[in-house]
């Protein structure tokens, strides 16, 4: 009885950043906001995405015979890789029409989440930090968490162009580029940039990811005649 209550409650007041508004009856709008949440809580002062509720709340839109597209709202600084990728593998393996838009930020691991989708696109205005996998903190074991680090970088790589249009050689160019970042390595890519590369399909705000995403539930081929650079 008191677990029913409690899930009753959390559909009245769904948890903050999983909030999904309704387009036309069957287009559902989830965002991707501010810090990837993984294994550790964030400060309660900080916006943050958490992976233990989006992704169930993926696999509920993937059931959901009402659901007939899902358009993903980016705004994000990145956060826990491992988490951000999961995210990002979930929503590449759903069948339902999907469409990703970058607005503000797609940094770090966001930039894997932006591209998950079926087509992504991203406003003029919006940045993306490509970077090498970093860590914070005592790190024990030198070689091994070396090891570890580059094969996660590897999948992430590896993502990214399986999702995209960007070659493997440039993005890694991108990612390593010590001469951008006051302390990193890497490269900001704007959205024309960003299309430009192919890191994403096209420039546009939310008429123009709607259009796209309509045209994906119709069975439209979009290819790349929607790609404006």
């Amino acid at each position: 009885m008191q677990m029913r209550e409690e899930k009753e409650q959390q559909q009245k007041n769904p948890p903050a950043g999983v909030e999904i508004a309704t387009v036309g009856g069957d287009i559902h709008v989830l965002p991707i906001i501010g810090q990837i949440e993984g294994h550790y809580v964030l400060p309660e002062n900080q916006k943050a995405t958490k992976y233990e509720q989006i992704i169930p709340r993926l696999v509920d839109l993937e059931q959901d015979e009402n659901v007939r597209g899902v358009l993903f709202i980016l705004h994000t600084l990145g956060g826990d890789v491992e988490a951000g990728l999961a995210m990002a593998e979930m929503i590449a393996s759903m069948e339902t029409p999907t469409v990703s838009l970058v607005l503000g930020g797609g940094h770090s691991i966001g930039v894997p989440l932006a591209v998950a989708a079926k087509h992504s696109l991203i406003v003029p205005s919006a940045t993306m930090t490509i970077h090498p996998v970093r860590v914070s903190g005592t790190v024990l074991g030198a070689p091994q968490s070396f090891r570890y680090l580059s094969e996660m970088q590897e999948r992430i790589v590896d993502f990214v162009v399986e999702h995209s249009r960007i070659g493997k050689q440039r993005l890694v160019e991108l990612m390593m580029c010590p001469d951008e970042l006051a302390t990193d390595l890497g490269s900001v890519v704007e959205g024309r940039e960003a299309v430009k590369e192919g890191l994403i399909d096209r420039l546009g705000g939310l008429a123009e990811a709607l259009e796209v995403l309509r045209g994906e539930m119709r069975g439209d081929d979009l290819g790349c005649a929607n790609r404006t650079f």
